[in-house]
């Protein structure tokens, strides 16, 4: 840069491209990958992704994506953020939870991590948590007036809310500054337990608090708005959005029908939403949360300063991994920091360990500190919407937000959530989501790291004192669901066999020709296995129909699999095939896509054949079926 010439235009040099141009370089990539012979945008199309709700992400955003103004942050529709200054002055509220039921060990826990960055607590208490009349001891030494609590008291809510605003009022602390919440969530309670013939007396009493809290603590929140059943049933982010919404709305009425203010009442409100490691999705979901909120309340008649939906995110418990659970550090990681850029004015990040029952003290420090490292040392609340002017994040965002609101309109045309709930509406709806998710982890089209990809079978189990389960949990209400479930009962069928053999299945990889041209699928065929349980035992390296036999009853195997390239399968696999039923071999699998040589296969004693996008879970099952049954 020189004195003649004071400003550096940044590409000036490079010609300008349009989406034309890329369109041709895409084209190019295509044919030489032997994918497609699409052209134009039929070749930006087949780099599209389809995710849930009827959105596809393209691989490419322009300006032309970005949609509107943004609005800016603390002012309607609130996307760029609920507050003006959002969490650039003192970060988000870091907010932990505990479900131990010992009142002793649940303060020393407390405390922990109150000294430790925490800012405020979330307690499971009643039925599965802590006893109510155990909550002074829990919070012995805890400054009321420092740390906001919230009470997740499901059925239990009201004597827990009593006795929690019976701890302010004896303490130092004024009432009317308390922050906090009290958890208040009856068409939460409904969706977990089903049981419909409570609501009635819940709904008062939830209003009951919310009257109390608009008198005597306005910094209080008596219900919560919490979209984690439906996440946790299998819901998808737009079904979540749409059914917070509703929700929202039915509190609403409730709360402006004893006598509330509609500002009044939606300041009783706080939304829970889930986190996950889909940090796109997590980022748009909770900026449309907010949009779809503001235009609730701007309805409603309620004034700009009331309309801020209060977010709380918690990372998702669906994503959380019961093998392998050491990921789950990772998984956190990525989901707390789009709650962070998402906006969220108050983060949990559930311990790694938390599928496995109570989290232990080095599992709650690895949480708190996953917080610390963003805030602190990533700096993420330093900027307000971080994602905001993302072409991608601005039209997924609307994207959401479209979504959501259309489930919300539907909810509210079959007579409100609750109505929704009790017909079957809801579960239906969320039934058939999963079912389709399912499909894709089954097929592992969405991995899960340790567990359906790279699973170590000689890995030590992390062994947790198991948590207790509220006794109205499925009972009657949505299922809980994990992303692991299809696995782990494959996983649970593996060490069955382990404890009563002393060994775990295996299957016997027969890898055809040289090394250069089998070692690809044996690492898949054993990949695959493994994330059954199913122990892969590649001994020798290298086998034909002549030698076959004798290493696969060395192996100790009741199954085998084929591993070589397709020429060499047309020489050999029908010979080796036949010589590894001649031996015993319950099945016999063949890795890769049979293409026009099937029958040929299938009749030298081919049963199945695993290739990327295979139904894994269904060739797991079968396989440990047969071994089962030998």
């Amino acid at each position: 840069m020189t004195a003649e010439s004071p400003e550096l235009p940044l590409a000036a040099a490079f010609p300008e491209a349009d989406r034309a141009q890329w369109q041709r370089l895409v084209e190019g990539v295509l044919r030489k990958s032997g994918v497609t012979e699409a052209s134009g945008a039929a070749a930006e199309d087949a780099l599209a992704t389809d995710l849930q709700d009827g959105i596809r992400v393209r691989p490419l955003y322009t300006a032309e994506d970005g949609g509107g103004a943004l609005g800016h942050p603390g002012f309607p529709p609130f996307v760029r953020a609920g507050r003006p200054q959002g969490g650039a002055v003192s970060g988000w509220d870091v907010r932990q939870r505990h479900t131990d039921t010992d009142p002793r060990r649940a303060n020393a826990a407390v405390l922990a991590d109150l000294e430790n960055g925490v800012t405020s607590l979330w307690l499971t208490v009643g039925d599965g948590g802590l006893p109510v009349s155990g909550l002074a001891a829990a919070l012995e030494g805890v400054y009321l007036d420092l740390a906001a609590v919230v009470l997740d008291a499901g059925a239990d809510f009201a004597p827990a809310a009593e006795e929690l605003l019976r701890l302010h009022a004896v303490s130092e602390a004024p009432l009317g500054e308390a922050a906090g919440g009290l958890g208040a969530d009856p068409l939460g309670l409904l969706a977990r337990t089903g049981d419909a013939d409570a609501l009635g007396s819940r709904l008062t009493a939830a209003v009951g608090l919310a009257l109390r809290c608009a008198d005597e603590a306005p910094g209080m929140r008596a219900l919560a708005v919490d979209a984690l059943p439906y996440h946790e049933a299998g819901g998808s982010p737009a079904e979540e959005l749409g059914t917070s919404l509703a929700t929202g709305v039915a509190y609403l009425r409730e709360l402006t029908g004893a006598g509330l203010d509609i500002d009044a009442a939606c300041r009783q409100l706080e939304f829970r939403y889930a986190a996950t490691a889909d940090q796109f999705l997590t980022i748009a979901k909770l900026r449309a949360a907010r949009r779809l909120w503001a235009r609730v309340a701007e309805v409603c008649g309620a004034s700009p300063a009331a309309s801020a939906q209060r977010q709380h995110a918690v990372t998702s418990s669906v994503m959380m991994t019961r093998r392998d659970p050491w990921v789950n550090m990772l998984r956190t990681t990525v989901a707390g920091l789009s709650a962070g850029v998402g906006g969220a004015d108050a983060v949990t990040v559930l311990p790694f360990d938390a599928a496995l029952g109570l989290s232990d003290a080095f599992a709650r420090r690895i949480a708190r500190n996953t917080q610390s490292v963003l805030l602190e040392e990533s700096h993420l609340s330093k900027v307000i919407d971080p994602a905001g002017g993302s072409w991608y994040v601005e039209r997924l965002t609307e994207e959401l937000a479209r979504a959501g609101w259309a489930w919300f309109q539907e909810i509210e045309g079959a007579g409100g959530q609750a109505a929704a709930l009790r017909s079957g509406l809801i579960g239906e709806r969320l039934a058939a989501t999963w079912r389709r998710r399912s499909a894709d982890l089954a097929h592992r089209r969405e991995p899960i790291t340790g567990v359906s990809e790279f699973p170590h079978l000689g890995e030590v189990p992390v062994v947790r004192e198991a948590a207790p389960v509220p006794a109205g949990r499925g009972s009657g209400g949505l299922p809980r669901v994990r992303r692991d479930d299809a696995y782990e009962r494959l996983r649970a069928r593996s060490d069955a066999h382990l404890a009563a053999t002393g060994s775990r299945p295996k299957v016997f990889l027969a890898a055809l020709g040289p090394a250069a041209v089998h070692t690809a699928r044996v690492a898949f065929a054993a990949n695959l296995f493994q994330a059954g349980g199913i122990e892969a035992v590649h001994e020798p390296a290298s086998v034909d129909a002549g030698s076959v036999a004798e290493a696969f009853v060395r192996s100790g195997a009741g199954v085998a699999c084929l591993c070589s390239g397709d020429a060499v399968y047309a020489e050999q696999a029908a010979a080796v095939a036949a010589a590894l039923k001649s031996a015993g071999a319950s099945r016999v699998h063949l890795a890769g896509r049979p293409g026009e040589r099937r029958a040929h296969y299938v009749e030298a004693g081919v049963d199945s054949f695993v290739f990327a996008g295979c139904d894994a879970v269904e060739v797991l099952t079968s396989a440990l079926d047969v071994m089962e049954v030998a």
